[in-house]
């Protein structure tokens, strides 16, 4: 008999998952003992890339959904996803057409279910630590040319990215009580006041109310961020500001 740590035969791809999967120490990566199993990973990844068909995509998304990065019986998403989802990417982008459908899905299960509330952070390449699914949405919104492309999955998991938005602040002025925030914003941020956490030094502030004061609107073009209650020096170049609660903490 089996389980999902036996390794299938080495699948290989042109286009390297199966070597950077092999490369994470998935036992490493923290997640809730009594669901995750993080066991199944490689091997969901590595047969997700080789697959040719509906039926090994699928076999590769049980392994992956339930316990690999996500549980989908709990709803629960565990920090592997935000490692894994440039993989995802990856293979959604070369593999086969049922093995692209199958990250697509893992990936949109991964922005909008739940973390376990020990495990609900991850550290991204630029220092912060954020909340998975804003980790994750940063992943999808750097292959976003990919996923305009392929048809409505693709589409849909952007537009589901775009809630979890980011501000990348470049410079900032003082305007009445507050300070407006020149910089650069990745995603959509809603209309109205917005309370948000704005990362800086390490170190994480709870924002009660941030709107867009001269926005475009558009992601990843110049926008102007208005935060009541802070002054230009706690909104230095290089700070960030994520959403404070996503959508997946609300349900």
């Amino acid at each position: 008999m089996t389980g999902p740590d036996d390794r299938p035969p080495r699948a290989e791809t042109r286009y390297g998952v199966t070597d950077e999967t092999d490369a994470v120490d998935w036992h490493a990566v923290p997640g809730p003992p009594d669901r995750y199993e993080p066991g199944r990973i490689a091997v969901g990844l590595r047969t997700l890339a080789a697959a040719t068909n509906q039926v090994q995509a699928a076999r590769a998304g049980s392994l992956l959904g339930c316990g690999g990065i996500v549980h989908e019986h709990s709803g629960e998403v565990y920090p592997a996803a935000a490692v894994a989802a440039p993989l995802l990417l990856d293979i959604a982008r070369h593999g086969h057409v049922a093995a692209r459908d199958a990250a697509l899905g893992l990936l949109d299960e991964a922005l909008s279910f739940v973390p376990h509330p020990a495990h609900a952070r991850v550290a991204t390449p630029h220092g912060e630590t954020v909340r998975i699914c804003c980790a994750v949405a940063g992943h999808v919104r750097s292959r976003a040319a990919f996923l305009a492309s392929p048809g409505r999955a693709g589409k849909l998991l952007l537009a589901d990215a775009a809630a979890h938005w980011r501000f990348d602040v470049e410079e900032s002025v003082a305007d009445g009580d507050g300070t407006a925030a020149f910089g650069r914003l990745a995603g959509r941020l809603p209309a109205g006041t917005q309370a948000a956490e704005l990362h800086t030094g390490g170190s994480v502030t709870a924002l009660g109310a941030v709107t867009l004061a001269y926005p475009s609107g558009q992601d990843g073009q110049e926008n102007c961020l208005r935060v009541i209650g802070l002054r230009p020096r706690e909104l230095p170049p290089g700070a960030r500001l994520f959403p404070a609660r996503c959508e997946s903490f609300l349900r």
